[in-house]
Order: C-alpha cells, then structure tokens, then sequence
C-alpha cells in the first residue's frame, strides 16, 4: 500500500494519504501536485475548520549524504 505525502495550504506536512484520496483531492481541484519525487501534493485551501495533526520529520544523525530534490 503506497501513500502519497501531503502538505496544507500553509505547506505543514499531514499525515500521508492513500494513493486513492490523492488521486480524488487532485481531480476535484481541491490540490495540485507539489513535487514529483517523492510525490507529494499541496491544498489549495486551508483546513482551520478541520483538526488535523501535523506530521513532524527527523533526520537520522547518522546520515551522510542528504539529498535535495
């Protein structure tokens, strides 16, 4: 099962979405694609009537290489 990530309208990460929920957010116009690898995809709108938890990112310390895509 793939997930798809996807930032709010303020490009906070949320938590990552089915392939299938991205594919609707998308042909509903309520989201466009943000980038490409790895795919992610941005609102258009902001969700403050919506409670929705942020997902929050850590880097391994042990990492060499960091990549920018």
């Amino acid at each position: 099962m793939t997930k798809v990530f996807i930032l709010d309208a303020n490009q906070q990460p949320l938590y990552p979405v089915r392939i299938s929920r991205a594919r609707l957010l998308l042909s509903q116009g309520k989201a466009t694609v943000f980038q490409r690898y790895p795919f992610t995809i941005i609102l258009k709108e902001s969700l403050s009537h919506l409670k929705l938890e942020q997902l929050g990112f850590k880097i391994h310390p042990g990492t060499k290489i960091v990549r920018n895509s």
